[in-house]
């Protein structure tokens, strides 16, 4: 939303207490969820292909259905394997759980040094919806306990990039802003 200028108004919740109005919304009872005139959309792959649709400038996913096919793909993959580990790093209930999901996930992103290094952006020399989907993985890396081998220059160069990004900077929460103090 900030890298599209796209004003709208944010309503936190607490993820164990969610209002009773949000399940009139969304079936699922899940955020984020967007309500945009009459409609409502709950899933954060649909919402943001959606933003993007709604707001064509500037575009963040490409428009050749090839690559759009590879970005969707790489959106799926990121978000189930790094996402996912990233939840269980969070929920594990012991440390010995924590730290094998840890070390698969500093794995898996350092394995992906090639790919970062090759376009200024991930897959791409514009920014995409995937580099939104990235950034908030890779902010947290320090709350995670991962420190990224000199090996990866290429991926901390990128974070560097985007994390300076004025969109980027916009969007952060004040409990995100606090990770990197």
């Amino acid at each position: 939303m900030a890298e599209k200028g796209i004003t709208m108004d944010i309503v936190s919740v607490d993820g164990d207490h969610l209002p009773e109005d949000l399940l009139d919304l969304n079936p699922y009872n899940t955020v984020p969820t967007l309500v945009d005139r009459d409609l409502v959309l709950y899933d954060s792959r649909v919402i943001v292909e959606y933003l993007d649709e709604r707001f064509p400038h500037p575009p963040l996913m490409p428009v050749d259905p090839v690559t759009r096919a590879q970005f969707r793909l790489a959106l799926y993959r990121i978000e189930r394997d790094w996402y996912g580990l990233a939840e269980e790093i969070d929920a594990a209930p012991d440390a010995r759980k924590a730290s094998r999901s840890r070390k698969i996930l500093e794995e898996s992103i350092v394995s992906s040094a090639e790919v970062f290094g090759a376009k200024p952006f991930f897959l791409s020399d514009e920014f995409s919806l995937v580099d939104c989907t990235i950034a908030p993985i890779l902010w947290r890396l320090p709350v995670f306990g991962i420190e990224l081998p000199t090996k990866a220059r290429a991926i901390q160069r990128y974070m560097d990039d985007v994390f300076a990004r004025p969109s980027f900077r916009q969007s952060l929460t004040e409990v995100e802003q606090d990770m990197r103090v």
